[in-house]
């Protein structure tokens, strides 16, 4: 396939055709196509905000075990509670972003929601405080870093596919 360019020039329209060549890259199949998703699976939001509340309240437990105190338990599950509410709004804002049509607004709307998210985590840090009595910041701190850790540990538990699924 050949692509000629035309070019304006100061006496009109010239064209070029040996030095605008481009590679078209070969258009996938359908099979194809299906193979290449089913072994680039996406993972759920949702199913990282269940693995961020399971390994939370796994922590929490422990810490309280360990500590022998209802304060350091509190204080992890209100580290934990500051990663899960924000990452719950924002995982429920940006939903439709996948379907979303338009490129741009889809990107402004995930940069919003992540904006909310920031905002949010921030402002429940700050209450931290007033809302926990004798607050343990070492187990607070230890509960959300544990708990935003998570999102790594879902990347690696993913489903493994079969990785000879694609035909060449």
């Amino acid at each position: 396939m050949r692509i000629v360019k035309q070019k304006l020039t100061h006496s009109g329209l010239t064209m070029e055709d040996e030095e605008s060549r481009e590679e078209v890259p070969a258009a996938w199949s359908a099979e194809q196509a299906n193979a290449w998703r089913a072994k680039n699976t996406t993972i759920s939001l949702w199913r990282i905000v269940q693995l961020q509340a399971g390994f939370g309240a796994l922590l929490v437990v422990l810490l309280g075990i360990i500590a022998e105190s209802q304060t350091v338990a509190w204080s992890a599950a209100y580290g934990v509670v500051c990663v899960l509410v924000p990452a719950a709004m924002f995982a429920h804002g940006v939903r439709e972003v996948v379907a979303e049509h338009n490129v741009g607004q889809g990107m402004l709307r995930f940069i919003v929601w992540e904006l909310a998210k920031i905002a949010l985590t921030i402002a429940m840090l700050c209450l931290a405080p007033t809302l926990v009595s004798n607050l343990n910041w070492l187990a607070l701190l230890a509960g959300f870093v544990v708990t935003l850790k998570v999102y790594w540990v879902a990347v690696w538990l993913r489903p493994v596919q079969n990785k000879s699924i694609l035909v060449n």
